[in-house]
């Protein structure tokens, strides 16, 4: 089951709960009692690499110009 990070905005207190990709968006209260929360961006979903682009086809193999 995924995990998503969460900041209080009342408290600052950051923290995580694991819950089916369906709820991703719900609501997620502070482990302090409050409900003025954001979900953060995890390192995964910001850290991806694109692959290089292949040679070949219009652009990629210098047909165009």
């Amino acid at each position: 089951m995924p995990r998503y990070d969460y900041r209080c905005r009342s408290c600052g207190a950051t923290f995580e709960i694991a819950r089916p990709m369906a709820e991703s968006a719900a609501p997620a209260a502070c482990p302090n009692g409050h409900d003025d929360t954001v979900k953060l961006l995890s390192a995964a979903a910001v850290g991806g690499t694109a692959a290089p682009p292949q040679s070949g086809g219009c652009c990629g193999g210098g047909c165009c110009g």
